[in-house]
């Protein structure tokens, strides 16, 4: 398996913008840890490149507007978006705004209009999780409230797998990111929006990360990281087509209020989601169907039942030291239930397979 083709296709892509001028956006991790700049910066050096790092932990408004008014104003003929899922969904919506006039009041309202990409945008992941390189939406919080952009001009131009830009990754990093792919794959099978086409992919996935998960926390190499890069590529088309189901939608106020990451923030309520969910399955519109993705989901994770899928769960939290104790994480629910209800995503809650309200959401998490 040759791991360097995408790296020399975009070494390659790079090398051949004859006089054109390159905008790179970036963060400071995503660049010198992963060691992208070992790779890229003799050669941007030659360019006419503009970098801009992030400072960001996820995508926020005024940040957005910054970067817009830098690559505005420099208007380039190439776009390189190198970073994980915060980097990609700042890039997506930049290559399709044209002004920024009244962008909260817009993206709030629902009346953003999303125009044809801009500019060829180049996206290189730093982190397997996401899958964003492949998706037709993107994430912006907007006074700690996240808002979700689809369209199908938000896809990038092309993207790159570098497997070594993601091996030397902490574990933190690695086990957040690895996780959300895990469990964008469960949820796209779920979904009440899924099809054919998006449980396929997500059967790829699961079938990577069920194999090279745990692998990939403990060993840098290539291959290992080369297949969880691919496992959340699947679960991104996946989700592109299906969407995500409650373990999102009741993640992003955890994100955004006390600081946990994306990943960690989905983990801690999957497991108790999947359980809701079987236990309610004859209150499903199709409970046949709903039984027989859960018996897709156990022969994917080898699981005999319910309880060995949530033992399953629990041990890739252990494995990845992804704490789902709020006290733990010094999270008080019941001080907070305002804050974190009114921040749960209704669009992906309605689209989990068993009809689930705010009130629901609390009585599942106030006991943990």
């Amino acid at each position: 398996m040759n791991f360097k083709n995408d790296l020399n296709k975009i070494i390659k892509e790079i090398k051949n913008t004859y006089n054109k001028k390159i905008f790179v956006l970036t963060g400071k991790n995503s660049y010198f840890k992963s060691g992208a700049d070992k790779i890229f910066n003799k050669i941007l050096s030659k360019k006419n490149t503009v970098f801009f790092f992030k400072k960001e932990k996820i995508p926020k408004i005024k940040e957005l507007q910054n970067i817009f008014f830098k690559i505005n104003k420099f208007k380039p003929d190439i776009f390189v978006s190198i970073g994980g899922g915060t980097i990609i969904d700042y890039s997506k919506i930049i290559n399709t705004l044209t002004n920024n006039k009244k962008l909260s009041q817009k993206i709030v309202s629902g009346n953003l209009k999303i125009k044809n990409r801009r500019f060829k945008l180049h996206v290189i992941p730093t982190t397997a999780g996401s899958g964003a390189e492949v998706t037709e939406n993107a994430v912006i919080y907007v006074n700690s409230k996240k808002y979700s952009l689809e369209n199908k001009s938000l896809k990038p131009f092309a993207y790159y797998l570098i497997p070594s830009l993601v091996k030397n990754s902490n574990l933190k990093l690695k086990s957040t990111s690895g996780f959300d792919a895990i469990s964008q794959a469960i949820e796209s099978i779920l979904s009440n929006k899924a099809n054919f086409k998006s449980i396929n992919y997500a059967k790829r996935s699961l079938k990577l990360s069920v194999r090279y998960y745990k692998k990939f926390l403990k060993n840098n190499s290539n291959l290992n990281t080369y297949k969880m890069q691919q496992a959340a590529n699947f679960s991104g088309k996946a989700i592109n087509i299906s969407k995500t189901t409650a373990p999102h939608a009741v993640s992003y106020p955890f994100t955004s209020l006390f600081n946990i990451d994306h990943g960690h923030a989905v983990s801690i309520t999957l497991d108790k989601f999947l359980l809701f969910n079987f236990i309610h399955i004859d209150k499903s519109k199709n409970p046949n169907l709903l039984k027989k993705k859960y018996q897709l989901i156990f022969k994917l994770t080898k699981s005999k039942n319910i309880f060995e899928l949530i033992s399953f769960i629990k041990d890739l939290k252990l494995l990845g030291n992804l704490e789902d104790n709020f006290k733990k994480l010094k999270i008080d629910i019941d001080k907070n239930k305002n804050l974190i209800l009114s921040g749960i995503s209704e669009k992906r809650l309605k689209n989990n397979p068993i009809s689930i309200t705010r009130n629901d959401v609390y009585s599942i998490i106030k006991n943990y």
